[in-house]
């Protein structure tokens, strides 16, 4: 003997009316984001004098500085870039060019702060590099010196021989002249890389100062250096 299941027609009709249900909400659910799609997108920006203001279309007013395009539920769809002029535009490269110049320019000087932190890691090192820089300039002079020592005891020579000659030197033989010729121009070139000399170590002596002015802030506790 068959038994009937009256209760299987009532639960597939529940399951189909769920169905049909989640159906008919997802399809309001597409239907709803599509309408706010392709509805009208609300303008909004705060103008030159702080107003906020509204519109149905991109606004004129704040044609100079950014727009919101906002959805009819207030998300933000876009953001409009302002719009230059030509001048505008030159005027923001070259403030664009500056600014990258400048950043240019700080990382090239802490570039060269770390490489003088590396090179003279305490104000010793750096004073001691000083005085070997100026003792090789004093060697030179040294040597200058002596040179004109040399060329100043044969210039005695020569004004002994030319003593009589010394009414008219044009008298004098050829070979003699042009011994004091080169005599005095050697002379002149020795003083004059001595002069020069002291000019490279007063250069010399700028560079370390200059150096030290930087490296004594390199150097300081706050920045973690050393100064012994």
């Amino acid at each position: 003997m068959r038994t009937r299941d009256h209760g299987k027609p009532t639960r597939l009709l529940a399951a189909a009316s769920v169905s049909l249900l989640a159906g008919i909400c997802l399809c309001g659910a597409v239907q709803a984001q599509k309408s706010e799609a392709n509805a009208g997108g609300i303008y909004t920006c705060t103008d030159a004098r702080g107003r906020t203001l509204t519109a149905d279309r991109p606004i004129a007013d704040c044609s100079d500085r950014e727009q919101r395009e906002l959805s009819p539920s207030g998300l933000t769809r876009r953001k409009i870039e302002p719009t230059y002029s030509a001048r505008e535009l030159a005027e923001r490269e070259d403030r664009a060019r500056e600014a990258a110049l400048q950043a240019a320019k700080a990382t090239d000087e802490r570039r060269r702060e770390r490489a003088l932190l590396v090179r003279y890691p305490s104000a010793a090192s750096h004073e001691r590099e000083r005085n070997d820089a100026l003792a090789q300039i004093d060697a030179v002079i040294v040597a200058a010196q002596k040179r004109i020592a040399e060329l100043s005891e044969d210039r005695k020579k020569i004004d002994e021989e030319m003593e009589f000659y010394k009414s008219d030197k044009s008298k004098a033989p050829g070979a003699m002249r042009r011994k004091l010729e080169d005599n005095t121009q050697s002379l002149a070139v020795q003083n004059r890389f001595v002069a020069e000399q002291e000019e490279e170590k007063k250069r010399v002596n700028a560079r370390f100062d200059e150096e030290r002015g930087r490296l004594n802030a390199l150097w300081s506790p706050k920045s973690g250096g050393n100064t012994r």
